[in-house]
Order: C-alpha cells, then structure tokens, then sequence
C-alpha cells in the first residue's frame, strides 16, 4: 500500500491535479463576493494557470541553473522563474476578468516562489559537493 501511494504522490499528474484543485479553489474562494460564475472562471483560470506552472517552474529552473555558477545559480533561477509566473499570472488573470487578482494570486506566488526558490537551493547545494 505505501509503495503504490509513494508511486501516486512520485507522478507529475498528481502534482499538476492537486495544483489546479488546490489554487483553483482558492481562486473561488478569493472571488466569493463577487456574482457567479466569475468566482468559478477565476477557479478555472488559476486551476489552469497553476497546473501548467507546475511543469514549467521545474523546467525554467533546471535550464538556467545548468548556464550559471556560483551565487548567481543560487539567486537567478528562482527569480526568473518566480517573475515569469508574475507576469503571466497577472496578465491572463487580467484579459479572463477576475475581480480580485491581487488576492486571486497571492497564494499561488508564495506557493511557486517557496518551490522555485527550495528546489533551487537543493540542486545548487549539489552541485557545490
């Protein structure tokens, strides 16, 4: 039974499911003043938004870690990929109409930031060994 749920929880589509249901639903939550259905179109922009930088925060990261050294791969491959997310969170939150974008993405960044900047440090402490 653990070798299966450690082989579910090891699986990208799990990370990818729990990141849209996860920020998704803090999307509705974050718009729950506001009249359907735009809480649930804030649900399903950041569900979206949050699966597909899943995938793409570990890939920013593992690509300019590799073209930097020293304290710059320690600092610029978060920061990138941190700003990236930023951006296209702001702006597809903007042109989709969700009412609270500030606190629609506020969750999401913390949670993409603590990711990027923690697995960056792990593979930049390996690489120094």
């Amino acid at each position: 039974m653990i070798a299966r749920l450690r082989r579910i929880a090891g699986h990208s589509a799990t990370h990818v499911f729990f990141a849209f249901a996860g920020m998704g639903g803090w999307a509705v939550f974050s718009n729950r003043a506001y009249p359907m259905p735009d809480p649930v179109i804030a649900g399903a922009v950041q569900g979206m938004l949050s699966a597909f930088l899943t995938l793409v925060l570990k890939t920013i990261i593992d690509r300019l870690a590799e073209r930097f050294s020293g304290s710059t791969a320690l600092w610029l491959p978060p920061l990138v990929a941190v700003n990236v997310s930023v951006c296209l969170l702001i702006v597809i939150h903007n042109v989709s109409g969700t009412p609270e974008i500030l606190q629609t993405i506020s969750l999401p960044l913390m949670v993409a930031a603590s990711y990027a900047t923690i697995y960056n440090y792990s593979r930049w402490s390996l690489r120094r060994e």
